[in-house]
Formats: C-alpha cells, structure tokens, sequence
C-alpha cells in the first residue's frame, strides 16, 4: 500500500508539472528527495524522470575519441540515458582548435557539451562568446571537486563558469624500454625527442602550443615566461625533421606506441597507461616543467541547460567519475581529502593525495591566449616546412 500511495503522489506532481503548476526544476528536486527518503524503485523514478524530460530528447557530447570515449559512454552516458531518457550524442574531434572552428561555423545549440583541455582554450572560448553559463545550484557535486582545479577558471570567468572541472593529466615522454633505458630518458628530459640515434622513431602531438612548450624546456626556458621565441622555433624545426609523423588523436598515438613506430615521443599519461595495461614495454617520464593541464566539460551557449546542468552533476558523482577515471587512466578531478580514492585510481600517473596540485606545472592562461593567434600562425607554417 506504501508503494501505491507513493506512486499517486508522483503522479500529483507531474499533472501539476505537465499543467505547468510546478518549474521543472522544482518538480525534479521534490522528485528525487522523495524518492530517495521512501526508496521508490529504479522502474519509477525512471519513468517520471522521462516523462519531466520531455521537451529534450538529446544532448550532444564530443571528445576525444578511443579508450576516453568509450570510458565515458560506459560509465556515463548509457546510465544517463537509462535514468533520463535522453540520448546522448557521441561526437569526436582530433584538436579543439578544429572543435572550437565547428562551433563557430555552426548554428546556436548544435553543439552542446564537449570534453575541453585546459585554460588556454576554454578563455579563448569563452573571450568569444561560445560559453554558457552555469547555474552552480543545480550541481552540487561541484563541491567535492579540488578548490585548485576550479579557481583558475572562476579567475577567467568571474561572472560564472561555462566547464567544470572534470579530469587532469600531463603531458610527459613515453620511450620503449626494450631500447631506451629509464636512467637514460631520465637524462635526456625532454630532449629525448630529439636524438638523433632514433631519427624516423620519434613522435609528438600536432598542436602548436604542445611542440612551444616542449620546444621551450629543450631551450632551457620557462614555457610561461618565454624570452628566446627564436630559440624555441629552432627546436621545434630541430624536432619536425626528426620524427616520423605527428600524431592527431589519442588513438593514433597508442597505435603508434605498440607497433614499436615511436620509440619515443611526447605522450598523454592516460594513453600511455592505457598502452601500458595493454602489456606493451613503454616507460614514461616527467622531467621538471612537464606541461600538466586539467580538461573540463564544457557547456556550449545555446544548450539546453536544466539538462545539461543534470548532466555534469550527475558525472560529477563519485560512483561516475571514479569509473570513468579508472576506464580513461586520468584522475578524477574530486578532491581526494573529500572522496576516498580506490587503489586504480591512486595509481595513475599525475595524481595527486594531496588534492592541492602543486606539484603540477599549468598554463598561465593570460600568456598563452595573448600569444596563441600569433604562435599558432607561425606553427602552421613551421609544420609544413616553413
């Protein structure tokens, strides 16, 4: 008899949802607080969630492709879509910059939610206009996330946040051990790319802000503070005739890294831990100034937001984002002095106990974007020979 009379107290609430007696939002919170206090089971809440979804039928994600993808979609978004009837969209790019170029070719609300690395990127997005803004009510797990993820964009947009923080890594060099020692990719740093001995098996990524700022450590400089751009041209011309190819996702790279075609190369830490499991002899190293970054889910203007908001909360929760970090080999971006952290996710490369990062070296986003238009022109021409 309890069900029922809670049954019929779920359906008061969507006749005045559905009359448009109740906000969506309010309907939504009363909800899940009932369901929670009376244990209402999975089959029901999930029909009156769909039905208070009725006006959305999708949401469009992109990211970036493999193993991250696939860790998102099962530990994500297929719950998602069983809890709230809304589809998600699997969409992927190779770099953000060609994201951040559909996004500006495309009508208001194609895109909606994207997975976006760092600070330099989301102030460009945001300095154009591109960035909703989050209402930080409607996501509470926000504040299990590290205060030191969080500031350096709240300092960018102080208005309100278009992202959460939702992971973050580095950006070291893997080496396969069955020719490179670790005492000798210890001692190379970040030259490591560029030995001569392994010319046509080196590798890096094809973004002009990853080749300046290893260009930059191989020129003895501070990658936030550059004095000698001279300098850092000439690595990376010095690096270009030296590789194989440029990778363009994170994919390529792990195929690349298992063929034995890169036997060192510039590297995700994610990736290579993925390559790692796979039981592949690739090594990985983090000299001082190793370029860390976090990656955000990032809201498009024009996106369905009550949905959207759900959405990050919902993978912002502890059960979500751990299993997702676990699939992906990126930490969460939970603060682990709040959230108990399983051994896996203790393990992976770049993490932090102490949830503070100061450890880690990020972009100085000011620096960056007042540069990046110039940079990434002299980049294009560098990379095809220039």
């Amino acid at each position: 008899m309890a069900k029922m009379s809670e049954t019929r107290r779920y359906e008061r609430l969507l006749e005045r949802f559905g009359n448009g007696d109740l906000p969506r939002r309010d309907f939504m919170s009363l909800l899940g607080c009932a369901g929670l206090a009376v244990g209402v089971s999975g089959t029901v809440m999930t029909r009156f969630a769909r039905q208070a979804h009725a006006n959305v039928e999708k949401l469009r994600f992109d990211g970036w492709g493999g193993i991250v993808s696939e860790s998102l979609r099962k530990g994500a978004f297929t719950p998602y879509e069983q809890a709230t009837g809304i589809t998600v969209i699997d969409g992927t790019f190779g770099s953000e910059e060609e994201h951040f170029n559909n996004i500006k070719a495309s009508p208001e609300g194609t895109y909606n939610l994207h997975l976006s690395s760092g600070v330099t990127i989301y102030k460009t997005l945001t300095d154009a206009g591109y960035g909703a803004v989050i209402n930080e009510d409607n996501i509470p797990n926000l504040k299990l996330v590290m205060p030191a993820l969080i500031e350096p964009f709240r300092a960018i947009t102080p208005d309100g946040l278009s992202a959460v923080p939702f992971d973050y890594g580095n950006t070291g060099f893997a080496y396969n051990t069955k020719y490179i020692s670790k005492e000798e990719a210890e001692a190379d740093g970040a030259n490591i790319i560029l030995r001569k001995d392994l010319k046509g098996k080196l590798g890096g990524y094809g973004s002009w802000q990853g080749r300046i700022w290893h260009a930059a450590l191989q020129s003895n400089q501070n990658p936030n503070g550059i004095e000698d751009m001279d300098a850092v041209w000439d690595k990376v011309r010095e690096h270009r005739d030296l590789i194989l190819k440029y990778f363009g996702s994170g994919a390529e790279l792990m195929d690349l890294l298992a063929k034995e075609e890169y036997l060192a190369c510039d590297a995700w830490s994610g990736r290579v831990a993925g390559v790692q499991k796979q039981g592949h002899p690739i090594g990985y190293s983090e000299p001082p100034g190793t370029y860390s970054w976090m990656e955000t889910l990032f809201v498009a203007k024009g996106s369905p937001m009550p949905e959207a908001e759900e959405l990050l909360n919902y993978m912002l929760d502890p059960e979500v984002s751990i299993a997702v970090a676990i699939g992906q080999n990126y930490p969460p971006s939970l603060d682990p002095t709040k959230v108990d952290m399983p051994p896996e996710v203790q393990a992976l490369p770049a993490f932090d106990p102490t949830g503070t990062l100061e450890n880690l070296l990020f972009a100085d986003a000011n620096y960056w974007a007042e540069n990046r238009t110039e940079w990434q022109r002299k980049w294009n021409r560098v990379e095809k020979g220039g």
